[in-house]
């Protein structure tokens, strides 16, 4: 028996020459982080970096970038960002677009300016703004660079030898230049009006760098002593002994305190309490007398009045020798407090709203610093913060208190310093939001808008909708300067056509710089006055919020590049810029140009760790992407960038890349068999007309060209998610453990010239032109090392890279076939019938491979009995075995049923009695007879090749 093993065995060796052996330079072991730089340096070879997808005359698709600070190095999030920003833009430029992308940097504003005033320390405050100006850009320029470098490493694509940088001296002065417009145009105007203010950071800040965290406060309920009421009010109420409560959560702002509000429609109670008597919301009774202890049978209610005739009552304040104004609002609510409302105008959005109606001044006593000033004399100097239990002290004193509670509530903080913040009122700049329907239109805008996911229309309507003005001037000195002037005695702007070209040509020949280097003088006419009469006027020294300088990208960057369109076909960016980035493009786009400066708006979700927890340096459990692609490559992070709905937050670690490391090595072995078995394959002149396919290459074409349409649909409609699995299911289920499982007999086996094995290559060849394309949105690294490795006839000397080529449209030659999809799927859920079969003869070792067994098969199912019949003769190699019997009858007691029931199917499996083919490995019941053993296909496939060595 030994001698016929190793008889059998010397024969193996010696067909294994005739047999067709798989060749390709592409290797199995991928080693990203060490090859991936190469493709890098390929991609500079091809001026990718000086934009890809350029294609003069064809469809135009835009991404605008969103610009990321150019203060650190990237993290997870702004991987995310970029990957799938890349994966949309080389889809749109693989299918035919003309798709430049220009990334873009954020270099101005307080992050930046934050840290470099960290760094100089005590230095800075004897520097003036050029000079630290300078430094800022320094510091912008190198973190520039390494974020360049970083981008570039992830494998995105684009014009990064030419970005956009907000510090451009272009870029700069079109924000001048849309800055000056919307003065122009009445959008911006300079006035005092309480803003979110950073008492740390001494600066204002914009609705986007506000922060909630949870703050415990000092809650006062507070007596403010009536001095005149309407007549006719409240007759069974003694005036002297009379006050309105009102409950705050802010007691440092009651010394700016100027009025009272009630609702109109709210019922207002008087309330006897011994001697004094006290004005609260009746809805709101019960809860202060809890909140103030007073006991049932100690109080009694004495009159009763609507709130409209409270309207213009006075009352005192409760330590300062002025009156309070009692006004009425549709602001007052009756889910807290009181229902009387304390208000100072210069602390409070709604407060300054109401303030406005009532004519009262806008008054705040507190400086930049957060301390009182001069004006409030008992505290003068003094924090806010360390002032707001002395008053509630003095309150005390006086009898005013009538009660006081520590509440821990959801409260403001600077984004930056992460201290609370205050509203405090200064002159600033603003862009009124309601000036020529500004937010009605922005609104009506919103409609026009593809949102993505849908749920963003509602979130940024909802913001535009209730936003209050903004607030564009900040007390710094790194960023764009307000070009604008105004009056030193009566404030007004100088709005001027001759002041607004000195300020352009300023600002082109000196640069921002100039602007703080110069006077008022040097940019106003000569002799120019006020038409207050004065001539005196004051240069505004505070820059733009980077929001406005981001804002206006889409005129700066889409209005200026001539390889770019206005407006962009998309914006992506984190859910967190529907009051960021998003909403201020809105605005100025419809301010400057009357329509959003986007089609469509795409939103991603934050990155979290693996066990779903934000991601922080502080705290420990942040991931360097730089990291992952030393150990994984950036093609595995890029997959699993395409794997996660990023609709929601995405959780990332190792494990999960661990387990993408294994879908990507599914795919890229997938490609590596195709190469293989295509070595000897010229399109040119080996290709076969789909029409003489064979019923499974046929079937495999089919399911290729219906999984490239699906493809094709998820990619347009951003579903990357969808791509991934669709990806995935037909690379390893369609491919792998079905078409190729049965064609590698064909492959390995056939004469290589046939027609049937040339049919296959064909099959293998669309799918490989087709999928290389289909992939390297996402697989970028690995599709362009694919790319490399075709053999010259498989593209044309213009197609140097992939991304030269084009995505394949799903063939029209061979429809869909829906009977012939029914009828592969009923073989291939019998072959699984099957295979289950033979498991149990080889747990008894009776067979090793499937080849040694054969089966007989028994249906009650019509169907699948049609189908297998019309397969018979080549069921054997669909099921790998030496022979397939379709019996009629009964099906013996040893049979084994299918898992599948509807498939009705029992299988017998056994030993084949055959005899071994030397060189295909199959058993026959005869072998011969061109040679004696080797089966009636491997013989004459062999006696050709030895007529041929021979001749």
């Amino acid at each position: 028996m030994s001698l016929l093993i190793s008889d059998f065995g010397r024969k193996m060796a010696e067909y294994k020459s005739t047999v067709n052996i798989t060749q390709t330079s592409f290797p199995m072991k991928a080693n990203l982080p060490q090859t991936e730089p190469e493709r890098l340096k390929l991609w500079e070879n091809f001026g990718f970096y000086q934009g890809v997808f350029k294609r003069p005359g064809a469809p135009q698709y835009v991404l605008h970038d969103g610009p990321p600070f150019a203060n650190g190095d990237i993290h997870m999030g702004t991987a995310l960002n970029k990957i799938l920003k890349d994966i949309i833009v080389k889809y749109q430029g693989l299918t035919g677009h003309d798709a430049p992308y220009v990334p873009g940097w954020d270099c101005h504003g307080m992050p930046i300016e934050h840290k470099v005033v960290e760094k100089l320390g005590s230095k800075a405050k004897t520097m003036t703004k050029v000079e630290i100006r300078k430094e800022c850009k320094e510091y912008a320029e190198k973190y520039l660079n390494r974020q360049r470098d970083e981008f570039k490493r992830l494998g995105i694509l684009g014009d990064f030898d030419h970005p956009y940088m907000t510090m451009d001296p272009t870029y700069e002065l079109a924000i001048v230049k849309a800055f000056q417009q919307m003065l122009g145009e009445g959008y911006i105007t300079r006035r005092l009006r309480p803003i979110h203010w950073c008492p740390v950071c001494q600066t204002a800040l914009a609705e986007a760098e506000v922060e909630y965290a949870d703050h415990d406060s000092l809650a006062v309920t507070v007596a403010f002593p009536a001095k005149q009421i309407p007549a006719g009010v409240f007759p069974n109420t003694p005036l002297d002994k009379l006050s309105f409560l009102i409950w705050t959560t802010t007691p440092w702002t009651l010394p700016a305190n100027l009025g009272i509000s009630v609702h109109p429609d709210f019922e207002y109670v008087t309330v006897q309490l011994g001697d004094y008597y006290y004005v609260v919301a009746k809805t709101l009774l019960h809860q202060v007398t809890e909140m103030c202890g007073w006991k049932e049978g100690e109080y009694k209610v004495v009159d009763e009045v609507i709130g409209q005739k409270l309207d213009r009552a006075l009352a005192l304040h409760p330590f300062i020798d002025q009156d309070s104004l009692i006004m009425v609002g549709s602001h007052v609510t009756a889910d807290a407090g009181t229902g009387l409302v304390h208000t100072a105008p210069g602390h409070g959005r709604e407060d300054y709203e109401i303030g406005l109606k009532y004519d009262l001044p806008v008054y705040s006593p507190v400086d930049e610093a957060g301390r009182y000033d001069a004006r409030v004399k008992e505290f003068e100097g003094m924090s806010i913060w360390k002032a707001n239990p002395l008053i509630v002290e003095k309150l005390k004193g006086l009898g005013r208190l009538l009660s006081s509670q520590t509440i821990r509530h959801s409260y403001p903080n600077c984004w930056r310093s992460k201290n609370p913040i205050i509203f405090r009122a200064t002159a600033q700049w603003f862009v009124e939001l309601d000036h020529k329907d500004l937010r009605k239109k922005c609104l009506e805008e919103i409609n026009q808008v593809q949102w993505v996911p849908s749920w963003g229309k509602d979130r940024i309507h909802n913001m535009v909708e209730g936003r209050a003005d903004w607030c564009i001037s900040r007390q710094r000195s790194w960023g764009v300067p307000i070009t604008a002037v105004y009056c030193k005695t009566c404030g007004k702007v100088v709005i001027d056509e001759k002041l607004t070209k000195a300020t352009v040509d300023l600002i082109q020949t000196k640069g921002l710089d100039g602007w703080f280097q110069h006077q008022a003088k040097d940019v106003l006419p000569a002799g120019y006055q006020c038409s207050c009469g004065f001539s005196e006027f004051v240069k505004e020294e505070d820059i733009l919020d980077v929001w406005f300088e981001s804002g206006v990208s889409h005129m700066a960057v889409l209005g200026t590049r001539p390889e770019l369109a206005w407006p962009a076909n998309l914006y992506l960016e984190g859910g967190d810029q529907h009051r960021g980035w998003f909403q201020h493009a809105l605005w100025t786009g419809v301010a400057l140009k009357g329509r959003a400066p986007f089609k469509a708006v795409l939103t991603h979700g934050w990155v979290l760790d693996a066990q779903g927890k934000a991601m922080h340096k502080s705290a420990g459990n942040a991931i360097d992407p730089m990291d992952l692609m030393k150990q994984y490559g950036a093609d595995v992070l890029r997959l699993f960038v395409s794997s996660e709905d990023y609709t929601e937050d995405v959780s990332v670690g190792t494990e999960m890349l661990t387990r993408m490391s294994e879908a990507y090595r599914r795919i890229r072995n997938t490609f590596r068999f195709i190469l293989g078995n295509l070595s000897d394959f010229n399109p040119q002149q080996h290709r076969v007309d789909p029409k003489d396919f064979l019923p499974i290459d046929r079937w495999a074409f089919i399911e290729s060209q219906k999984t490239l349409s699906g493809l094709s649909e998820a990619y347009s409609q951003f579903q990357f998610t969808r791509v991934f699995h669709e990806l995935d299911y037909f690379f390893s289920v369609t491919l792998s453990a079905g078409y190729f499982d049965i064609l590698k007999d064909r492959l390995y086996t056939f004469e290589a010239n046939s027609e049937s094995r040339r049919a296959a290559q064909t099959v293998l060849y669309d799918v490989l032109k087709s999928y290389v394309i289909a992939v390297a949105p996402i697989l970028s690294f690995t599709a362009e090392e694919i790319w490399q490795s075709l053999p010259d006839n498989f593209k044309s000397a213009q197609e140097k890279s992939v991304f030269d080529g084009h995505w394949v449209q799903p063939a029209q030659a061979v429809a869909v076939d829906e009977a012939l999809a029914q009828d592969w799927q009923s073989i291939f859920a019998a072959k699984k019938a099957v295979s289950k079969a033979l498991e149990g003869l080889r747990q008894a070792k009776t067979i090793g491979s499937s080849l040694e067994g054969e089966v007989a098969l028994y249906t009650e199912s019509d169907h699948l009995k049609k189908v297998l019949q019309k397969n018979i003769a080549d069921l054997r190699y669909y099921f790998l075995v030496s022979k397939v019997e379709l019996k009629e009858g009964d099906a013996p007691a040893e049979a084994i049923p299918a898992e599948d029931a509807s498939l009705k199917l029992k299988t017998v499996a056994r030993k084949s009695g055959g005899h071994k083919c030397a060189r295909c490995w199959n058993y026959y019941d005869q072998l011969g007879p061109e040679i004696a053993d080797l089966c009636h296909r491997c013989g004459p496939v062999v006696q050709k090749l030895q007529t041929v060595s021979e001749g």
